[in-house]
């Protein structure tokens, strides 16, 4: 079994030290190093491979955002996810808009983390239910100040429309193909078309565009 890479980056150790209990016992998972701040991170990285970041947002010199930017142009391939105790939705925007591939709250449990782990080493992204219920909240927020836009439905196809509703619903790509008796490569063949006519870049993304033109109810 090839084990998920990975990296703990935080400046309490007492912190890493609960992660790392938290993880451990995982079979599938190697924690490959463990840092205090950005710049040491950054060092890291030039030396080691991993697959995901577990990363605090406030840490010395650097902030987790300003990481993620550099993370995302400089290592593609790795996966950024950030655990905070801040759950303004100022920085989860910043946070996604930087690249992040998830956010988890500090409080979250075991069997949760291991969820987000498992999805975001499968090219997923991950947020749990207190991080969505403020992405969307925001997305509505900005939609209702917004001018009314023209709706661009006709692009799409039914097929689109019906995965675009699943995506904004929260539907895993597993879990879309089976719903829809397709494979899950032409569920990766439909998001991909959708994001290319939409000129969209992430699963977020799909879910603000779903808002704005009524494919979903808040």
């Amino acid at each position: 079994m090839q084990k998920t890479k990975i990296i703990l980056a935080d400046d309490h150790q007492l912190f890493r030290d609960g992660i790392k209990s938290l993880l451990l016992t995982a079979p599938n998972i190697d924690i490959v190093a463990e840092v205090p701040d950005g710049q040491t991170l950054l060092d890291t990285l030039e030396t080691t491979a991993t697959d995901i970041i577990l990363m605090d947002i406030s840490m010395p010199g650097m902030t987790g955002i300003e990481l993620t930017e550099i993370i995302v142009e400089k290592y593609p391939t790795i996966a950024v996810c950030i655990l905070s105790m801040h759950n303004d939705e100022e920085y989860i925007l910043n946070a996604i808009k930087s690249g992040v591939k998830g956010y988890l709250s500090k409080d979250t449990s075991r069997d949760e983390l291991l969820n987000a782990i498992s999805l975001i080493s499968n090219g997923n992204e991950y947020y749990n239910k207190s991080i969505s219920d403020i992405i969307v909240k925001s997305y509505v927020k900005q939609t209702k100040l917004e001018s009314k836009s023209t709706s661009t439905k006709a692009k799409l196809t039914n097929r689109e429309l019906e995965i675009i509703k699943l995506v904004s619903e929260g539907f895993m790509n597993k879990e879309i193909s089976d719903k829809l008796n397709i494979s899950i490569r032409t569920v990766d063949s439909h998001k991909s078309n959708i994001m290319q006519k939409l000129e969209l870049k992430s699963s977020v993304d799909i879910v603000k565009y779903a808002i704005k033109n009524n494919i979903i109810e808040i």
